[in-house]
Formats: structure tokens, sequence, C-alpha cells
């Protein structure tokens, strides 16, 4: 029995729907990666300090907005994913792919508990501060922005958002080379996790955000194509032999 037979054997036992549903959501993230590449290539890195980011947001609020809402839909989009990723792998290894699900869900939810209110916060703040009559009233949106600005600018945000999805990735990737998922997709996988992985330790060590953080970027887009084609893959072959 070959690899692909193997594959379709394991994800006959997950509902079709779920690894359709999975599929979708993948292309749909990579889709939404690739629409925010653009928009944050136009307004450009923010700059450090509390004051500095408000006059910056204050300047690009409607992009910043799309990148938002954008990031907050991809993230929601990766739930669907790392249960359909588990429902087709679990049998290739179970206590691994409980490991990566995990850590991916983790990532869910930090981002939306973290990084993303803390953006949403420095947009409104930026807002107010545009929008102040003089220094005392600016005064306070920049007390207020204190607290987000320093914790977007802390290397705990490059583990929020970025480690532990690598982590993920990694481990689902590791699977999947042993559940003939498509070795591509399964060496890409690793090859993301490894890469996230050191673009924090970068981080870490040097306190500037990594230039392996964009190759991060770039390998998670071609991944979540190449698992978005896996799950549908699998979808199909898993609802023909159902049907016969």
């Amino acid at each position: 029995m070959d690899s692909t037979s193997i594959a379709t054997t394991r994800a006959a036992v997950a509902p079709v729907w779920i690894l359709r549903t999975g599929g979708v959501g993948a292309l749909l993230i990579a889709a939404g990666y690739l629409a925010t590449i653009p928009v944050f290539a136009a307004v450009g890195a923010p700059p450090a300090g509390a004051e500095a980011r408000l006059a910056y947001h204050a300047t690009a609020a409607g992009a910043w907005w799309a990148i938002v809402g954008l990031s907050v839909l991809t993230d929601l989009l990766f739930v669907p994913v790392a249960i359909s990723l588990y429902a087709a792998l679990r049998q290739a290894n179970q206590p691994a792919m409980l490991i990566a699900s995990a850590f991916t869900l983790l990532f869910v939810v930090l981002d939306l508990a973290v990084t993303w209110p803390a953006y949403a916060s420095l947009v409104v703040l930026g807002g107010q501060y545009a929008t102040a009559a003089g220094g005392d009233e600016r005064a306070l949106p920049v007390a207020a922005a204190g607290y987000p600005s320093a914790m977007l600018s802390s290397p705990l945000q490059a583990i929020d958002s970025i480690l532990t999805l690598s982590i993920g990735i990694l481990g689902t990737g590791i699977v999947m080379l042993r559940a003939g998922f498509g070795r591509t997709a399964a060496i890409v996988g690793v090859a993301t996790g490894v890469a996230g992985i050191a673009s924090v330790a970068h981080t870490a060590v040097t306190g500037a955000l990594s230039p392996l953080a964009i190759l991060t970027t770039l390998l998670t887009i071609v991944w979540l194509v190449l698992a978005g084609i896996g799950l549908l893959g699998q979808a199909a072959g898993a609802g023909r032999k159902r049907a016969v």
C-alpha cells in the first residue's frame, strides 16, 4: 500500500465535512496572510515608544483596522484547521497531534487575547491623540498607550505570536512525514517550525525582530496551501470510498 492509500485510509475515519472545512479554512488563512502583506508594506513597521506609536497609528488607522480585522479572522480559522488536521493525522501519532494541536490553539488564544487587542487599543488611542487639543489632553492617551506599546515591544510577544504556532506546525509536519499526508507539505511544515523557533531565539538574543520572521511567514503561507490541498484531497477520497 503506497503513502497516498495510507493517508486516504486514515482520513476515512474522519468525517468528510471536517476535512473539507479544514482544507477550505487553510486556504482562506493563506489568502488572508497574502492580503495582509501589502497593507503591512504600505504602512511600515510601527516605531518604538508609546507617543511615537500613537502618532503612527493616527495616520494609518484605516490600514491597521484592516490588518487587525484580517488577522482576527485568520486566527479564528486556525481552529477548524487544527481540528481537521488532528482528525486526519491522529491515527499516525495521537499524542504528537494532541501536543501540536494544543500549541496551535494556544497561539489562537494568545493572539486573540493579547496581540490584536493591544494593536486595536493603540489604533483607538491614536485617534484620540490626533484629535486632542494640546499637550495636557494628549498626555492621557500617551499614558494609556504605555502598557500595550511595551507589551508589543517585549520579546514575549514573539513567543505569543510566532513560537506557539511554529511548534504546532513543526509537530504537525513531523507527523505528516509518518502519515503519508504529503511529503512536500510535511517538509515545508518542518522547515516552517524550525524557522519560527530560530527567529524567536534570534529575537531573544538580539532584542530585535529577526529577518527569519519574514521567512517563517512565507513558509507558513506555503504550508497552509499544501495542507489545505491535502485535506481537500483526503476529503474527496474519503467521500468516494464511502459512496462505494
